[in-house]
């Protein structure tokens, strides 16, 4: 059966999955500049031909995938009505997803096909909705959650998540916007499935009970 997974969510010790202020310049916010060193070695450890935990981990996050969902802040730095419909992701023309991907967000706008297959889709259904187009629209294949936190937060309340994958890093961000804050009685639906540490991430899988 099709699973949602979270991956390569990556915290600090004291839990934030991003910084204050996010914008433009600081898409994750201040404070928290090393927290995805981790991801950013292993791409390039990759690319080399090298192995590693935290290369099988980025390995995992892309196995299976036929669809993504996000947040509006995972999609960009606006916020409220779209003023400008000219931006379409961080990611350039030929963003790395190659299907179809759901965006939550109260400000709807026009499906964006991009090269490469990606198509983004701007609604503000409930998520129980979404999680339902997007199995669809995966035809059979896992559905994954890209983030941000808020928005992983809000499937992890509802007990929607199978899989969650966190990297949790040394560092201390001090503010910011706490993954498992909030969560309610939501948390208990889980389960520390598997853990292990590499020299730059302590990785940790959580699974439905």
């Amino acid at each position: 059966m099709p699973k949602l997974r979270v991956h390569n969510l990556t915290i600090s010790l004291d839990g934030y999955a991003v910084g204050t202020n996010q914008r433009l310049e600081a898409p994750f916010g201040d404070g928290v500049e090393d927290l995805h060193a981790w991801m950013f070695a292993a791409m390039s450890d990759r690319a080399e031909g090298k192995t590693g935990i935290d290369i099988d981990h980025l390995d995992r996050s892309e196995q299976n995938i036929g669809a993504t969902v996000m947040g509006r802040n995972m999609f960009g730095p606006q916020r409220g009505p779209w003023d400008d419909e000219s931006w379409t992701g961080w990611w350039g023309p030929n963003p790395p997803y190659h299907h179809e991907v759901f965006v939550l967000t109260h400000h709807l706008r026009p499906s964006v096909p991009m090269e490469g297959g990606t198509t983004f889709h701007f609604t503000d259904e409930p998520i129980e909705t979404v999680r339902q187009r997007a199995f669809e629209a995966a035809a059979g294949q896992d559905v994954r959650i890209g983030g941000g936190p808020t928005t992983v937060q809000q499937f992890l309340r509802a007990g929607l998540v199978d899989e969650l994958h966190l990297a949790i890093v040394p560092i201390l961000a001090g503010g910011g916007e706490r993954l498992l804050d909030n969560l309610g009685a939501g948390i208990d639906g889980y389960r520390v499935a598997d853990q292990v540490s590499s020299a730059a991430a302590t990785h940790v899988r959580l699974i439905r009970r």
